[in-house]
């Protein structure tokens, strides 16, 4: 317990965004048995969103930077639990590569130091966040996912390549009290007023299970709690609403511009102005897993959408009553090409662009108008990718056998002759098949999907990888050979 108070004291980053702020209007309402510090970024931006809390007296701020180890050493000192949500995201941190590597990955590596320098370190629980980007494009028909399958980041996204980095420094950090959960896409009020080309990435066809801010707040605030299941520690999981939450990116916008009165959004755009692949979303199979362990799951999608349409400013709850033309000529194509937009790819020439969201400039001239659309339903029936070990055996029983199998199955080799039966945390030396040689313990390989770190980086050649990767290549020959279908808009975690 933390300074005589009989509260737990729990250490939060990111207070300032919307799940951070969701997070902390969670503990206020839990005043007697939390106390809360948060790191904020003296920004004008984050200052002015934490003001709302000043009368919140179970909560301390401290104003710093992330990448700042004393600043982080601090709001450790004392604390039984950590609540890292803090990061630079996607639209800005792809923007921002270098920024985000350096927030993202370095605010992990000051954490992790920060706890060892703790009198006790295994007296403070670390739990980092990480996100559905790690896995990429998951459009049907390989659409329902879980952790252990393979790390597939799209084109152009740094804010996912950084999180891999991240999570791989905790799970083999040697920290004895940790958990790692990844994301989905999170539903609040602000994503309804997002106005940036990020909307045009993602896919018509293409889904997600979201989550709400207050769910996935609550899940954070219950992780705290003295008695959470054991098997939440030291576990990657993933962060779903379940079953109620699995849409369709088609779903979900009809949902949302139904709810302001939109009769038919297809007005609003050009069918070819959105992306056929390389975004990210996926249903998952072991979302209940969770929810299990750390109960937390509330809101339905109806509650949360009148909730969140309520909060709009009413020229935005009227959308429907404006002209369609006015709409889509005067906001939504001006997105489309702007830079980042699919529009400015097109209209520039741009190969790599085009590629990458569409495949050629002949597929996105064969996408064709609304007259030939239907809408996606895809398969849910779940399926599972194989992981390329037999999966019945429990980790306390693994052994070298077990990861000489799982690197074969990712066309590469294990390196290390001195696999101590049972002993997932320590990390091994492997060999991908191309050469690269790094170390990763049997948790970060076999049960979290990491591989090359240097591969997973080139992912312009994930299709030459996955022809000596048959782990990766279960979701390659899908994706050459499916048909993808086209784009939506909408922002994940």
């Amino acid at each position: 317990m933390s300074r005589g108070s009989g509260r737990r004291r729990v250490f939060l980053t990111g207070a300032a965004g919307n799940w951070g702020r969701a997070i902390l209007r969670e503990f206020a309402e839990r005043g007697d048995d939390y106390e809360v510090i948060a790191l904020v970024l003296p920004s004008a931006k984050d200052a002015a969103a934490i003001r709302q809390f000043e009368e919140m007296e179970n909560l301390e701020v401290v104003f710093g930077d992330l990448t700042d180890y004393a600043a982080v050493e601090r709001c450790v000192r004392g604390a039984d639990v950590i609540l890292h949500v803090g990061a630079v995201v996607s639209p800005f941190a792809d923007e921002h590569p270098e920024l985000a590597h350096r927030v993202n990955v370095g605010s992990i590596r000051n954490i992790i130091r920060a706890v060892r320098a703790q009198p006790d370190p295994q007296a403070i629980g670390v739990i980092g966040i990480g996100t559905v980007a790690e896995t990429g494009d998951r459009t049907p028909p390989h659409h329902w996912g879980r952790v252990g399958d393979p790390l597939r980041v799209s084109q152009f996204d740094e804010y996912g390549q950084s999180k891999i980095i991240a999570e791989k420094e905790l799970v083999d950090s040697g920290l004895p009290k940790w958990a790692w959960l990844r994301q989905t896409g999170i539903f609040h009020p602000g994503m309804l007023e997002i106005r940036d080309p990020i909307m045009t990435h993602s896919t018509l066809g293409g889904v997600m299970e979201w989550v709400t801010a207050e769910d996935a707040a609550r899940l954070l605030v219950n992780a705290c709690d003295p008695d959470v299941p054991a098997q939440f520690w030291g576990g990657i999981h993933n962060i779903g609403g379940g079953e109620q939450w699995r849409l369709t990116n088609w779903q979900l916008q009809t949902m949302i511009s139904g709810a302001m009165g939109v009769r038919d959004v297809r007005k609003w755009y050009d069918r070819n102005w959105f992306a056929t692949r390389n975004f990210h979303g996926q249903w998952y199979t072991d979302s209940d897993r969770l929810e299990a362990l750390v109960p937390f799951r509330r809101d339905t999608p109806q509650e949360a959408l009148a909730r969140a349409v309520a909060t709009l400013p009413r020229a935005v709850r009227s959308a429907g009553l404006i002209p369609p033309a006015i709409v889509k000529h005067l906001v939504l194509k001006p997105l489309a090409y702007k830079p980042r937009g699919t529009m400015d790819f097109i209209r520039r020439g741009d190969d790599g662009g085009v590629s990458a969201f569409f495949g050629s400039r002949e597929e996105w001239e064969a996408i064709g108008d609304w007259s030939t659309f239907w809408p996606p339903r895809p398969d849910r029936s779940p399926r599972l990718l194989d992981h390329g070990y037999d999966e019945s055996t429990h980790p306390s029983e693994w052994g070298s056998l077990d990861y000489v199998e799982a690197a074969a199955f990712r066309g590469g080799q294990l390196l290390s002759t001195d696999a101590d039966r049972g002993d997932v945390a320590t990390p091994l030396q492997w060999r991908c098949a191309f050469g690269h040689e790094f170390a990763g313990s049997p948790r970060l390989v076999l049960t979290a999907g990491h591989w090359c770190p240097e591969c997973v980086t080139d992912v312009v050649g994930y299709a030459e990888q996955a022809e000596r990767n048959p782990f990766l290549a279960q979701l390659e020959v899908l994706e050459m050979h499916g048909a993808p279908a086209p784009a939506m808009g909408g922002v994940a975690g």
